[in-house]
């Protein structure tokens, strides 16, 4: 493979510049010593600058830090100028529902990317993305997805066992990712309202994906990986019990904060799913799988009839995801996650039309019929109309899912 200025090294430029999208660039540059950070880009010009800083000071990265100030950009169409600025590798870590757009402008342009979870956040966004995957396919471009337990030697060898029969027949898997919630950001003075949005990303359905896409990704993945593919439908339920405007200001959005949902796959096998944020209750973050002869928890254990415990090697799955993409990158191996970031991240939406609706949610109807959630990218503009408004009162209350009330197509 043929690289800048004919060279093995490897110029890589971050897209976002939150925390994921500091700590996936330093992760790239600890996967492999060829690989450089040249550029950098965010909504925003004091995260990209703060971020840009934080890396040119860093000890551990001497020497491997190019990003000279007119490759520092900002604004929501500053992922073109990082992906045009004569680099091999795109780190995507920017609000998941730019995603599809930004993958899709990377592998036009012959860039291999790193794209963070999840991958969209509607129907649209997932069949652009298989799209994409097809294109990628075509250029010889590897991708991957920051679904880093399909990384993790534990969980790779645990799934094999699992898939050779070592529980027998699979019955029915259990996930979970029930925590006390994430952060919340404040309005700034002089925000318009789609700033306020982009900051607060989490918090909007077009943005996020809700939470049930946004981190259970991680998990309705394993699932899938266990059931050898994507469920055929989903019933479930959910709703919003802390995250009212009288609890918090309004500075909520509009997302659930509980969802429960039980996805059946194509040979009748569950996959039972809860994910929560709401404080001081129980907490799991796991993933379980049940068969005729015995069950797992996909990460290195597995008990029953051929009890056994994962004995090899560890390692950091958030670096080994990036050495992964170098490797195969530099020794020109097929390399796609995109399929199955695909697939998890429509799985996560399909969970929260069921929950949104309260009705039951096929696959292929999904698929074909789901609403855009996500403006185009011509609509991207801090001077535009967000999909969604606050009322008189700066409360989002009026646009939360009512199920019974909300069509999920």
């Amino acid at each position: 493979m043929a690289h800048a200025a004919g060279s093995d090294i490897l110029r890589v430029a971050l897209i976002g510049c939150g925390g994921r999208g500091h700590g996936a660039a330093q992760d790239c540059l600890n996967a492999a010593p060829n690989t450089v950070i040249v550029a950098v880009a965010d909504a925003f010009e004091d995260r990209a600058r703060n971020v840009a800083r934080a890396l040119r000071e860093n000890a551990n990265f001497k020497g491997r830090i190019d990003i000279p100030d007119d490759r520092i950009f900002s604004g929501l169409n500053a992922y073109k100028a990082a992906i045009d600025s004569g680099v091999d590798i795109v780190i995507d870590c920017s609000p998941p529902g730019f995603r599809p757009w930004h993958y899709r402008y990377a592998i036009e342009k012959g860039k291999h990317v790193f794209m963070e979870k999840p991958c969209c956040t509607d129907a649209p966004g997932y069949r652009l993305l298989m799209e994409t995957n097809k294109l990628a396919d075509e250029k010889g471009l590897k991708v991957v997805v920051g679904l880093q337990r399909r990384h993790d030697p534990r969980y790779r060898e645990t799934i094999a066992r699992i898939h050779d029969g070592a529980i027998g027949k699979l019955l029915f898997t259990r996930v979970y990712w029930n925590g006390g919630g994430v952060w919340i950001r404040d309005r700034w003075p002089g925000m318009t309202e789609m700033q306020y949005q982009v900051h607060n990303w989490y918090y909007f359905v077009w943005l996020s994906g809700d939470h049930i896409c946004e981190q259970h990704i991680h998990n309705l993945d394993i699932g899938n990986w266990v059931h050898g593919g994507h469920p055929v439908e989903a019933n479930g339920m959910g709703g919003r019990q802390v995250r009212t405007g009288a609890r918090h200001n309004h500075n909520v959005g509009h997302i659930y904060d509980h969802h429960f949902v039980e996805f059946t796959y194509a040979d009748g096998s569950k996959m039972f799913s809860q994910c929560r944020h709401i404080p001081n209750c129980w907490n799991s973050v796991s993933e379980h799988a049940h068969g005729t002869e015995g069950h797992s928890n996909c990460n290195g254990v597995i008990e029953g009839r051929e009890s056994w415990r994962y004995r090899g090697p560890g390692v950091n799955p958030y670096v080994e995801e990036h050495r992964n993409l170098i490797n195969a990158i530099i020794e020109d191996t097929p390399l796609n996650d995109g399929y199955h970031g695909a697939e998890a991240s429509m799985t996560a939406v399909l969970g929260r039309m069921a929950t949104y609706s309260g009705q039951v949610v096929r696959w292929d109807d999904a698929v074909e019929k789901g609403p855009a959630e996500v403006p185009p990218p011509e609509a991207w503009s801090w001077d535009a109309e967000p999909p969604v408004k606050p009322d008189e009162n700066g409360s989002y209350e009026h646009v939360v899912a009512m199920p019974g009330v909300y069509k999920p197509y």
